[in-house]
Order: C-alpha cells, then structure tokens, then sequence
C-alpha cells in the first residue's frame, strides 16, 4: 500500500466536499430551494444510469458518470456560471482549467491525468460519452424549471428562444430525450410559464 497515495486522495475527498456549498441558480423539482452543485452532479449520474438505452449511440455508461460526477468540480474554485448569464460565457474559462489543475492535481499523477482527461472530453463534447453526459446536463435544469412554474426562466427573463437554443444540445446525445425536452419545453410556453 502506498500511503502517500492514500493520503493524497483523502485530501481530494476531502476538497469536494466544498461542492455541496456551490449554489446554483436552479431549484431543486418542486421546491424554492437551490440546489447545489454536488446534488446536481448526484442527479446526473443517476439520470445517466437509467437513461442510458436512450443514447443516440451505445455509449460507456462508467465514463458518462465519471463526466457528470465531476464536471462541476471546478467550480469550487471557479464558481457556477449561470447557463443564462449575458455577462459570462458558460464555455471553459481559464478560471475553470486553473481550478481543474489544482483540484485533480491533489491527486496521485495517474488518476489526476485521468480526470483531467475525463474532465476535458466533457467540455469538448465531441465524443459520444460526452454528447450524453452533456444531455444529461440540459435536461435536468429544464425538469426543475417546469416544475417550478418557470424557476429561473421567470426569475432571470429568460425567453423561448434562449432556452431551446440551450437545451437543443440534447439532440446531440439522444433524439429520443431531446423530443421529449421539445414537448416539455412548447408545454411551458402553452401554460404562460415560457415566454415566446
């Protein structure tokens, strides 16, 4: 046993713990709590298990909930960039490649490579594991948001356009999902909670 490594990877245990005090702009289905980002990651993971038959492609299952167990992991340093803000690009930032080197780093040298790894094929959304995970990631803050009478939409004057030009990334990891985020999303402008 090397106890270096042990220790090493306490450490980074012990780091993300800091993810459950990240807040999110969302709220949590049916509720007028945020949620976090440690429950938003909690929430995919799961989504990805049992979704998964509905990937446009057999993906790596294991690998889509590696990708959303740690995706948001940056923002412990970074902090959570709103998927609607019009000052900040929700793309990967140098904050965000800084807090992935320093918190995978904690790691022994193999795991934080993989990781990092890991951690940039989500951002690139290229591969089929990511597209998935990726839709994963669009469809949960849409289910909160139509349960919520229109949560951060309404909140934050968000409009019919800037959410399906969003959301329709679903498309790209599964058409069946992405019919159904299409029909939730029309639903929410028929019940007045989506402005068109």
């Amino acid at each position: 046993m090397d106890l270096g490594n042990v220790l090493k990877q306490i450490e980074f245990i012990k780091e993300i713990d800091k993810l459950k005090y990240i807040q999110r702009k969302t709220k949590l289905l049916n509720s007028d709590r945020n949620e976090n980002d440690a429950e938003h990651s909690w929430h995919l993971a799961v989504m990805a298990v049992v979704l998964a038959g509905h990937s446009n492609v057999l993906v790596d299952v294991l690998k889509v909930v590696k990708m959303v167990l740690i995706h948001d992991i940056v923002e412990i340093d970074a902090g959570d960039t709103f998927i609607y803000d019009t000052q900040k690009s929700h793309t990967n930032t140098d904050n965000e490649r800084l807090a992935a080197n320093r918190i995978f780093g904690m790691l022994p040298e193999e795991q934080a490579s993989e990781l990092i790894a890991v951690w940039e094929e989500f951002e690139a959304g290229e591969t089929s594991e990511a597209k998935f995970a990726r839709s994963m990631d669009r469809l949960e803050p849409l289910l909160q948001n139509s349960s919520n009478n229109g949560g951060t939409w309404r909140e934050f004057g968000v409009k019919y356009e800037k959410v399906y030009e969003k959301k329709k990334v679903i498309k790209e990891g599964s058409e069946a999902l992405w019919a159904y985020a299409e029909g939730v999303i029309n639903e929410s402008v028929e019940k007045g909670i989506l402005e068109k």
